[in-house]
């Protein structure tokens, strides 16, 4: 894998993984995927450095083992604690800040990799390098596809995307649809500069995501990749790579309890106080 840029004596990938009372065995899993497609990614490209973060925002335990198969693939592991809870987008700032990388993932404790998936993303990055943000096809645990690529929202479409029952939703299915880009995500076609893309895997060219500071720090939870998404636009080019798979066992707002929708209202009014109203 070599750069169309200037050549590099090593490539390196720095990853961020923020937790809070982690569901441990899916942490695990995670860490797992993560360290078999560093292992394909060191065949491909030998000279990579790996670094990673866990960054423990309350309540991990000790997770020496499960970091044991990152540290066999030749990853460094660091784990970033005694700060406290101070959310999603600032625990992962505390893990950018430290990253000296070509590239930076963002990822969630409860993603699967597929083996070959940073190799292929990788790629894609050092092909085009125009792009400073992709987003990788993902499915759920029954291997569906997700719909997390987004038009801008207005208040309706996250309305009836929280909605719990599937009644109403079909009533507003295709203005759904429309929202979730049903007409142009699939699991074959590269989309280019959707709107908005998911947190779970953010994939960044690390000197764009350092050029717009990062997550916003007023976002406690949820809304802070909507905000990065649209702040990373401006400077660069997001991209829809579905050759690039990922699990994602996460579920929304609604069905986590009340606290959580509280938490989504907020930052729903503080993005939409941002970026406009619709």
């Amino acid at each position: 894998m070599n750069s169309p840029g200037s050549p590099r004596d090593i490539l390196r990938l720095s990853v961020s993984i923020v937790v809070y009372r982690p569901n441990m065995p899916l942490l695990s899993e995670t860490l797992s995927s993560l360290a078999d497609a560093c292992v394909q990614l060191k065949m491909a490209v030998p000279a990579v450095s790996v670094d990673l973060f866990v960054v423990d925002n309350g309540g991990l335990p000790d997770i020496t083992s499960s970091l044991e198969k990152m540290r066999e693939a030749g990853a460094c592991c660091t784990v970033l604690s005694g700060h406290g809870n101070v959310g999603y987008g600032s625990g992962h700032n505390l893990a950018i800040e430290r990253s000296a990388s070509d590239y930076h993932l963002v990822l969630n404790p409860d993603i699967d990799i597929e083996p070959n998936a940073l190799a292929t993303a990788l790629r894609f990055l050092e092909e085009n390098l125009d792009v400073g943000l992709l987003s990788p096809c993902i499915k759920d645990e029954a291997r569906q596809l997700q719909y997390l690529c987004r038009r801008y929202p207005t208040v309706l479409d996250l309305f009836v995307r929280a909605l719990p029952s599937d009644g109403p939703r079909r009533l507003l299915a295709k203005r759904l649809a429309r929202y979730e880009m049903r007409d142009r995500i699939n699991e074959r076609d590269i989309v280019w500069d959707p709107v908005i893309v998911s947190g779970c895997f953010m994939l960044f060219r690390t000197v764009v995501l350092k050029k717009v500071g990062g997550f916003d720090p007023r976002y406690f939870l949820y809304f802070e990749d909507y905000d990065l998404s649209l702040r990373a636009g401006r400077v660069a080019r997001l991209v829809y790579a579905p050759a690039v798979r990922v699990v994602h066992h996460g579920g929304g707002a609604a069905r986590k309890g009340s606290a959580h929708i509280r938490m989504f209202t907020v930052s729903a009014f503080k993005f939409f106080n941002r970026f406009g109203w619709k």
